[in-house]
């Protein structure tokens, strides 16, 4: 459900996920694809210990 927050309201993830599309990926398969990568960002910012920043993560 985040995922699919994150494709309508989060610029980052939106692009990314327009851009699959966009492509000939079919949604869902697009949709897990944004879902990896805002696991992956997540995972790092945890790890790193920092907050979200737009211009930084791309």
């Amino acid at each position: 459900m985040a995922t699919l927050v994150a494709t309508r309201f989060n610029p980052t993830i939106k692009a990314f996920y327009q851009r699959l599309l966009a492509k000939g990926k079919l949604k869902k398969v697009a949709l897990t694809a944004a879902m990896r990568k805002l696991i992956t960002i997540l995972n790092t910012m945890v790890s790193t210990d920092q907050l979200w920043r737009e211009s930084a993560i791309s």
